[in-house]
């Protein structure tokens, strides 16, 4: 740091600055060190920072390895909020939310010396008694029960399905068929009882939901057994991905979209707006889920506890041309908006 401080004709003090990354040096003094650093080439030793203060300035994160396009979108959200705090980021996936999985990951991020721990596992074993997260480390958990004493940040999932099985009634549609995500997601079963719940509020019949795993191909496989329905003119897919495989077989079958069906998502991806029709869903705001999880794991490394209410990110519908009144809507008592 001495020979940075020589070459650049600053102070050891501001060498410190910058090497910490503080905002109190102005940005040509910045640049002028971090110059003389690559010149000499000094790298910053994070261990012996480390030791100093007791911080390693990294965020570990145990993430299912199953890809999905929530996870993803999430994943970046949590990205860009961890660099933005001048953090660093240690993914590591685990194949399986056992016991022995999640602590592994706890062990290998030990290794990696991080300050704390954003779990995004969406299945329902994480929350079983069998897995026990370790203490004396800052967690947060994305999409969970909310049944630990750990800090929680979640889309609300439960409006976000209400609204679109709300919106199908509200247009005229007698019920509404569901295709659902897989049993073993929180994210799936926040929707399917939220769907069944309103149905039921509404006193309409609820017809036996179908099941996918989130992707187009059983988006279709389902959305050739609604299509063969003569009943069904009102679909709520859980995802916008399986949205769009029911939207092509009802295409295929020559049921017109939404003439004679009327489908409803739930994401938002930035493809849904591409669709044909152009797809109604349910907009959740990933960007907000990461940058909570975030501010929620920051608060927790600070303070050193845990604690903290659990965060529900709010949704909302997107109305496009994918729904419209039933065909035989002028012979249906129609429930009025609200």
């Amino acid at each position: 740091m001495a020979d940075v401080a020589k070459e650049a004709g600053v102070s050891g003090q501001t060498v410190s600055r910058v090497a910490n990354g503080r905002s109190n040096v102005d940005d040509a003094t910045r640049e002028r060190v971090l110059a003389a650093m690559r010149r000499v080439g000094y790298r910053p030793n994070s261990a012996a920072r480390a030791l100093r203060n007791g911080r390693f300035r990294s965020i570990g994160v145990i993430i299912s390895a199953l890809p999905t396009f929530g996870n993803s979108r999430t994943l970046d959200a949590i990205a860009a909020a961890v660099v933005a705090e001048g953090f660093s980021i240690v993914l590591l996936p685990v194949t399986r939310p056992t016991q022995g999985e999640v602590t592994g990951a706890f062990s290998k991020l030990n290794e990696q010396a991080v300050d704390g721990v954003v779990i995004l596992i969406e299945q329902h074993q994480l929350d079983e008694s069998e897995i026990e997260l370790p203490h004396g480390l800052p967690v947060v958990v994305i999409d969970s029960s909310a049944r630990r004493d750990y800090p929680v940040v979640d889309t609300d999932q439960a409006h976000g399905a209400a609204a679109a099985t709300r919106h199908l009634l509200d247009l005229g549609h007698r019920t509404v068929w569901h295709l659902a995500g897989p049993p073993q997601s929180y994210a799936a079963e926040r929707r399917r009882k939220a769907w069944q719940s309103t149905l039921d509020r509404a006193g309409r019949e609820v017809p036996p939901p179908l099941t996918g795993d989130w992707s187009p191909e059983s988006g279709y496989r389902a959305g050739k057994a609604l299509a063969a329905d003569p009943a069904v003119t009102a679909v709520f897919a859980a995802n916008d991905q399986m949205a769009l495989g029911v939207l092509r077989a009802l295409h295929e079958a020559g049921r017109s979209v939404p003439g004679e069906v009327s489908v409803v998502g739930f994401d938002d991806m930035d493809e849904s707006a591409c669709f044909w029709p152009p797809l109604t869903t349910i907009r959740q705001s990933f960007e907000a889920v990461g940058r909570h999880a975030v501010t929620a794991l920051l608060s927790e490394i600070t303070a050193g506890g845990r604690g903290g209410e659990p965060v529900m990110v709010p949704t909302e519908l997107v109305v496009r041309a994918s729904t419209a009144p039933p065909p035989d809507a002028c012979h249906q008592d129609v429930i009025a908006p609200g």
